[in-house]
């Protein structure tokens, strides 16, 4: 016992002793000795900067040299160590972050598989296990990624094996007596404080703007166990990415410190931007000769102005108060004319009632991507492009098309796009040339991924956003059979508690809710409908309305309800699909006929239907006659359900028969020989 209480003591000792000597501190960075990387330089007046407001780029900085975080490798703790650093994050657009920077501990001073965009410039997922690249990370995000769970586009976050943080929180300080928000993206300076307590496992983060003393209480406080991802030897330093939003990460000074407290940086001595001053000193013989040649020169240069803005005045794109809101990239219409080579009938993938599509590459980037022309001379069409920017201009999710950005010159209204490999939805399950047959798998990966993305617009954004036409030929499948949901020329914003108010009705037949003809008012409950007739579309491989059709036949949805109604469900199914899950076949057209509710009271919210098709909730059962008004339903059906003694369309599945369990092609795929209606 007094062994081992001797042998605690050596350990702790000599992790003091050890520890004490490893430190540094950077008031600036021109002299300094740094490992870059990426896009990282230091400037001419000592500040690193990361990366500069150029798209798509990743920067890194560390420390040269590998510093001891561990006696060895099975050490029992890791040594505590304690960081400070100013930094700042300058947007190209205002208030539009692009993406962030990052505190970094890692196995190697080059982290294989960095990206760019959300990922700071680091792996997006680092093999604990295999111990293949060991990172640890303090992140500080401007953009929100959903594939990362971000909680917002302004958080702080600690990163432990992977950029989905263990812990983060928004960013702000205490100072005393209430919370204060820091905005990471104001491009003003901002000081953090970083510190690891080796024997107590714990890690607190602090932050606040230059100038005030760090608070006594941290924005994170974390207990957690940095042993199993260090090595004895560890790089430290920093990383940053920009994406199509772009920024410039800037770090103006850095302390670091090994086993004691970080040295104070010294405010005065750190490097800031300045505006550059261009004084020229004059004699004073010719300073009445200088007067009259700048008086001379001002007046032919607004007259030569003059001149050039009236004769090129039609020709020159004007920019408008809603285009400086709803910050996207501007494009010059000389350079989408030559990424689509004068929109060559080649170019052309698609049209649509307000333009057509054309595939193009930028010139100065490489960057492939579908240009939106909207028609010419038309105010639905001036509609619709302001529409699709104000709604696009912001969002971020991964089941949403990324806009680029947008041009308008003279009566051209062009957006640009993400350019989705696959074309829509309706190409692939409709066209006689591109018609390519989705597995079950598939369509329920589309159906999951489209009911996602109108949840994110509904519920998740900043603004309600009601889509308003909602339908496979909106919908584009990328390489990886995903979908983008796109198209939002009828889309209008809302507050979360206002109604979207309508004057007329918009949208394409079949997917229309009744009560619009009535109220002429879009909801996110007429969203619903329309993604009900979608699920099935995509589950019966049939349009809404086909007037080829019999009588009985002509309308999808009444067909589907017939069936329903005389127990003979799965013969919607499309017959083409050669292997389907009986259950998840019968939850998706169960759902979507719950969907398409005549009566808005009954529908689904999104965050329901996302929940049922993910097994996280159970499904209701579903009347026979659906079209009848039952006493006694729950008037809201976005909160509370309502059942009937009739068959149920889920068999009340449990979340393993959820139609997120799409992996599985075995016993529970039936052959679908297909009894189905003769068309």
């Amino acid at each position: 016992m007094a062994s081992k209480a001797f042998w605690i003591f050596l350990q702790i000792f000599f992790f003091q002793f050890v520890t004490s000597e490893y430190g540094f501190t950077y008031n600036g960075f021109l002299h300094a000795n740094m490992s870059l990387s990426g896009a990282s330089r230091v400037t001419s007046n000592g500040i690193l900067e990361l990366t500069n407001d150029t798209c798509k780029i990743l920067g890194h900085s560390f420390y040269p040299h590998p510093l001891p975080f561990k006696e060895n490798s099975t050490y029992s703790f890791v040594f505590s160590f304690a960081t400070t650093f100013i930094f700042s994050a300058i947007p190209k657009y205002p208030g539009l972050g692009g993406h962030g920077l990052a505190f970094v501990i890692s196995s190697t001073k080059e982290p294989k598989n960095s990206l760019r965009n959300q990922y700071l410039g680091l792996p997006n997922e680092t093999s604990i296990a295999e111990f293949s690249t060991r990172i640890v990370g303090v992140e500080f995000d401007t953009v929100q990624s959903l594939d990362l769970n971000d909680i917002n586009d302004n958080h702080v976050g600690i990163d432990i094996g992977s950029l989905v943080s263990n812990v983060s929180e928004p960013a702000k300080y205490f100072d005393g007596h209430n919370n204060k928000s820091v905005n990471l993206k104001s491009g003003d300076l901002i000081q953090a404080w970083i510190k690891y307590n080796g024997k107590k496992k714990l890690l607190t983060v602090t932050i606040s703007p230059l100038g005030i003393p760090k608070p006594n209480q941290p924005l994170i406080l974390s207990a957690i166990d940095l042993t199993p991802l260090m090595n004895e030897y560890m790089y430290t330093g920093f990383s940053a990415s920009t994406g199509v939003l772009s920024a410039s990460h800037n770090i103006h000074g850095w302390s670091f410190r090994i086993g004691g407290r970080a040295e104070d940086l010294d405010p005065s001595k750190v490097p800031i931007f300045k505006k550059s001053r261009n004084v020229v000193g004059h004699k004073k013989g010719f300073k009445v000769g200088i007067a009259l040649a700048c008086i001379t020169l001002f007046l032919l240069v607004t007259c030569g102005s003059f001149q050039v803005v009236w004769w090129r005045k039609p020709a020159d794109e004007s920019l408008e108060e809603w285009e400086v809101e709803y910050g996207a990239r501007r494009f010059k219409f000389s350079e989408l004319l030559a990424a689509t080579r004068e929109f060559r009938e080649e170019n052309l993938i698609g049209s649509g009632g307000f333009g057509s599509v054309y595939k193009g590459i930028i010139p100065s980037t490489g960057l492939e991507v579908a240009i939106k022309r909207v028609a010419q001379d038309s105010r639905q069409g001036m509609r619709e492009f302001v529409a699709e920017i104000m709604t696009m201009g912001r969002l971020r999710h991964r089941n949403l098309v990324q806009l680029h950005g947008w041009c308008r010159m003279k009566d051209e209204l062009l957006l640009v796009y993400d350019h989705i490999p696959n074309g829509s939805l309706d190409d692939m399950l409709f066209s006689n040339n591109q018609k390519k047959t989705l597995n079950w798998e598939q369509r329920c990966q589309i159906l999951i991924g489209v009911a996602q993305a109108l949840l994110y617009l509904h519920e998740e954004c900043e603004h309600k956003i009601v889509h308003r036409d909602v339908k496979p030929s909106n919908i584009l499948i990328d390489a990886d059979l995903y979908p983008k949901l796109g198209d939002f020329g009828l889309a209008r914003i809302s507050g979360h508690t206002i109604n979207p108010q309508t004057t007329h009705i918009v949208g394409t037949l079949g997917y229309l809710a009744p009560e619009l003809t009535k109220t002429g008012k879009a909801t996110t409950s007429t969203d619903v409908y329309g993604y009900g007739a979608l699920m099935l579309e995509v589950v019966c491989c049939r349009r809404p309305i086909e007037p080829q059709k019999n009588a009985q036949e002509l309308v999808l949805v009444d067909w589907v309800r017939e069936l329903h109604s005389r127990g003979e469900l799965m013969r919607a199914v499309d017959p083409a699909l050669d292997l389907y899950n009986p259950d998840e076949a019968k939850l998706v057209l169960g759902l979507g006929l719950l969907c398409l509710h005549p009566n808005p009271n009954y529908r689904p919210s999104m965050r329901k239907i996302v929940q049922y098709l993910l097994g996280d909730a159970s499904a209701p059962l579903l009347p026979i006659d659906i079209q009848l008004d039952i006493q006694g339903l729950i008037s809201d059906f976005s909160d509370g359900y309502y059942q009937t003694e009739s068959e149920p369309f889920s068999s009340q599945l449990t979340s393993s028969k959820s139609i997120s369990g799409i992996t599985s092609l075995n016993e529970e795929m039936i052959p679908n020989h297909g009894a189905r209606a003769t068309y």
